[in-house]
């Protein structure tokens, strides 16, 4: 009997927490119900960090250079695409980048920002693919804890946003990660095609200070929400989970700036890959290693 009402209360209130839920998003892929992207996450997780290394362990590493220039590349294009429909679904078409509402209806540019939300969660599960290729080739000290915990937590929470607020303020981070994803993911695919393109990575020693940009810019247009007298974005929850991603992936680099660039001005290589692997997947980023195809 006991069992039997724990059920009903845990049914109950579940069922009160989604009736607050987007019934737009309700029947899109993977958005029924968490349960099928937590499989996915824990698979991943599994794989990457006990069952991948293990298979790999007796086997040569995989030459997947033509792989990881098509994979790097796809990814620089889907990153366009997600841009500009971020852009032409809200942020440049009358977002104000103060207190943006997350607009439910059915009008085609709400349901395009819908889309554009959905598509972005998508990609973070694409995205994993950036440690099955370290696994498989045998690269498993850039398989760091922050690297598994970015690419795990990040499609787990965005499937709320995509459920409950597929707008607003709360996807401006999303807009600038794209826009970051289509410099690094282009750094990545050049370095992957050799050391012929080496002339063309000038632009290197510039990737962190962006980086850096864009946390101080998604941490100071988050807090906007904090210090606005009437803002009633429908579910602050998310405001504060994007402002603590921010400032906890802003001090890292700030740590990794101060120790690599300040305090010891520049860092042997040797040393300087062993503190990106340590500092390897921003909040809101791919891989910080910028060395991961070398």
């Amino acid at each position: 009997m006991e069992l039997s009402n724990i059920k009903t209360s845990v049914a109950v209130i579940y069922d009160g927490f989604f009736q607050n839920a987007d019934s737009r998003t309700e029947n899109w892929l993977l958005m029924s119900s968490p349960l099928t992207q937590t499989i996915i996450i824990l698979a991943y997780i599994y794989f990457v960090t006990s069952l991948g290394p293990r298979l790999m362990e007796n086997r040569k590493a995989f030459d997947l250079k033509g792989v990881l220039i098509v994979y790097n590349f796809g990814v620089v294009v889907l990153s366009v695409y997600m841009c500009y429909e971020f852009v032409m679904s809200g942020w440049g078409t009358g977002y104000s980048f103060h207190c943006d509402l997350v607009d439910y209806s059915d009008k085609p540019q709400a349901m395009r920002m819908a889309a554009t939300c959905w598509l972005y969660y998508f990609s973070k599960f694409i995205e994993m693919l950036d440690t099955i290729f370290f696994v498989l080739r045998k690269k498993n000290s850039q398989v760091t804890f922050l690297h598994v915990y970015h690419h795990s937590i990040m499609p787990f929470t965005w499937w709320f946003g995509v459920r409950f607020s597929p707008g607003g303020m709360g996807t401006f981070h999303a807009l600038l990660n794209c826009v970051v994803h289509v410099i690094m993911y282009t750094y990545y695919g050049l370095t992957a095609m050799g050391p012929n393109y080496q002339k063309y990575l000038w632009w290197k020693k510039y990737l962190t200070t962006i980086q850096l940009i864009q946390f101080v810019m998604v941490t100071t247009h988050i807090s906007q929400y904090f210090f606005i007298k009437d803002c009633p974005y429908q579910f602050p929850i998310f405001i504060y989970i994007i402002g603590l991603y921010g400032l906890i992936f802003l001090f890292l680099f700030l740590n990794f700036w101060y120790h690599a660039y300040t305090k010891g001005k520049r860092l042997p290589k040797v040393l300087q890959a062993q503190t990106w692997a340590h500092h390897t997947n921003g909040v809101m980023n791919g891989n910080v290693d910028h060395d991961k195809y070398q």
